[in-house]
Formats: C-alpha cells, sequence, structure tokens
C-alpha cells in the first residue's frame, strides 16, 4: 500500500515515527514534509499530500498537526478527499467503514504516539462497508 504523509512543525515528530513505522510493515511512503520542527504553515504540506491521495498516486493519506483540525480542513478542500480527524480507534474504524474516509489526521498534541499507531493500524485495516453507507458517501462530493 502506498501511503501519503505530510505534516506541520507540530507534527513533524509523529509523522517521522509514522513513516518509519509504516516502512517496517511493508508499506511505501511518499512524504511531503516537513523535515524539521521548525516552523511552517501547514497548508504548504497538506495539499501536496491530499494531491497524492486525489491523483491516486497513493492509496491513503495520513497528515499530523497540532489539534489535527488545520490539516483535516486544508486536506478536505479537495476534490474526492474524505480526512477524518481521529483520536480514538472507533473513530478510526467508523471513518472507514461508513465515511470511505481516504485521509487520516492526527491531533499530535493530544494523543500519544502509541495511540496514533493504533489508530492507523485500525485506520488502514477497515473496509468500506458500502450499502447504505455508499448512498450517503456519494452525497458529499459538491
Amino acid at each position: 500500500m502506498t501511503i501519503a504523509l505530510g505534516s506541520d512543525h507540530a507534527g513533524y515528530n509523529f509523522k517521522a515515527h509514522i513513516r518509519d513505522y509504516l516502512v517496517e510493515k511493508n508499506h511505501t511512503c511518499l512524504d511531503f514534509g516537513t523535515f524539521s520542527d521548525a516552523s511552517v504553515d501547514y497548508p504548504d504540506f497538506a495539499h501536496p499530500t491530499a494531491e497524492a491521495v486525489e491523483s491516486q498516486k497513493a492509496d491513503f493519506g495520513i497528515v499530523v498537526c497540532g489539534s489535527g483540525n488545520g490539516v483535516a480542513i486544508t486536506t478536505n478542500k479537495h476534490a474526492g478527499i474524505r480526512c477524518a480527524l481521529c483520536w480514538q480507534i472507533d473513530l478510526a474504524v467508523l471513518a472507514r467503514a461508513h465515511n470511505d474516509a481516504n485521509m487520516l489526521a492526527i491531533p499530535a498534541r493530544f494523543i500519544t504516539l502509541e495511540t496514533a499507531l493504533l489508530i492507523i493500524d485500525a485506520f488502514l485495516a477497515t473496509p468500506f462497508e458500502g450499502g447504505r453507507h455508499a448512498n450517503r458517501v456519494n452525497k458529499i462530493t459538491c
């Protein structure tokens, strides 16, 4: 599986660990930065991450910032992107199963790295249920 990654300075350390974790699990990662904890503007990294998923260069995307909100809002501006802000495992499962989320936003300042990795595992392992949920997902696009 190919996974696009992006973060701002607040999410940089999480992103670095997430990238290594995913590579260990034999995933291919496209890392769109940032590459340090120096202050940056999150849209500069969230947009290219979303573009990789939007263009199908990546199967899924994971974006990380302090709250997760900025990167989620930014990526959801892209056509076909359904980015879910998740801070619990159950939210990640439902985002995939019911909303066919193709991007995951992680709030680095509010959860532990261990929790983030469990959320990512659940997100990547959960299939979209389709059925009644497909009708709802099809109504999202403007």
